[in-house]
């Protein structure tokens, strides 16, 4: 007994350590911290790290006919999911995100499943992003094209427009239906130029381009299932799927450290 107990407990500290704790800002487990309404829709989305003030990822409003309309709803399977339908949830803080593209760079990975999309906003089918609300839109972003076509970027707030030197666009192929990947974007520290990444189910990546860092740039609240506080148009840019995990960290992870997330997470 006490031997299985001693095995357990070495199982549980070893698949602790695959996720790096070190800037980890955003650990999104749809098996935990799932807060569901008497209809079964999801209100709130604990996030198991970073500052409190970041932990609540809630349903958002405002904007909505229909206040519940931007609800997911949890998936059963293995592994556990919620399920977006052109929805999203929202952390309201403000601020504690601005560091990604000002120079500390950052991490994310999700796994996810893709749904056919509907067309709101052509080619933007956003699972995440926290851009400004306005004016040149500065943050991160990843989505998919109408035909499921993958792709993330970084908008530093020096021009205006969807895609160019200040605003790359870094496409990964067209995601299968019916299964789920792992997908992930690393963004260099310091200032300058710095090197933007994009890998698709492999420790390879799929796409690059350099990224102009603005330390000025003025990013906004981080939505999954939507790239902003979309409250003039919720849904309209946001994408059809399901987020089984959602990981961020506020710097470049190592490729080492990327492969144990990787291997972590699948």
């Amino acid at each position: 007994m006490i031997l299985r107990l001693i095995a357990s407990l070495c199982a549980s500290a070893c698949l602790a350590a695959e996720i790096p704790a070190a800037g980890l800002m955003i650990d999104l487990n749809a098996s935990k911290g799932v807060t569901l309404d008497a209809e079964g829709r999801v209100t709130e989305w604990s996030n198991q790290a970073g500052p409190e003030s970041s932990r609540a990822f809630v349903g958002q409003p405002k904007g909505r006919a229909d206040a519940t309309s931007g609800l997911p709803t949890p998936v059963k399977g293995e592994p556990a999911a919620l399920s977006f339908r052109q929805q999203e949830l929202l952390c309201h803080d403000e601020s504690a995100f601005d560091g990604l593209i000002r120079g500390d760079g950052c991490t994310w990975v999700a796994v996810l499943k893709v749904y056919p999309q509907r067309v709101g906003l052509k080619d933007v089918n956003s699972f995440f992003g926290n851009l400004r609300n306005g004016q040149k839109y500065e943050g991160i972003w990843g989505c998919l094209d109408d035909d499921n076509t993958v792709w993330w970027g970084a908008r530093n707030g020096l021009t205006f427009g969807r895609f160019d030197v200040n605003n790359p666009k870094l496409v990964g192929p067209k995601l299968a239906e019916g299964r789920f990947h792992v997908l992930a974007g690393r963004l260099g520290s310091g200032q300058g130029e710095v090197l933007a990444e994009f890998f698709v189910n492999d420790l390879k990546a799929c796409a690059t381009a350099r990224f102009p860092v603005n330390p000025k740039a003025d990013a906004s609240k981080l939505a999954v299932g939507q790239e902003r506080d979309a409250i003039q148009h919720p849904g309209k840019e946001s994408f059809d799927g399901e987020i089984a995990r959602f990981l961020l960290w506020n710097r470049p992870l190592s490729d080492a450290e990327l492969k144990t997330v990787f291997e972590g997470v699948k």
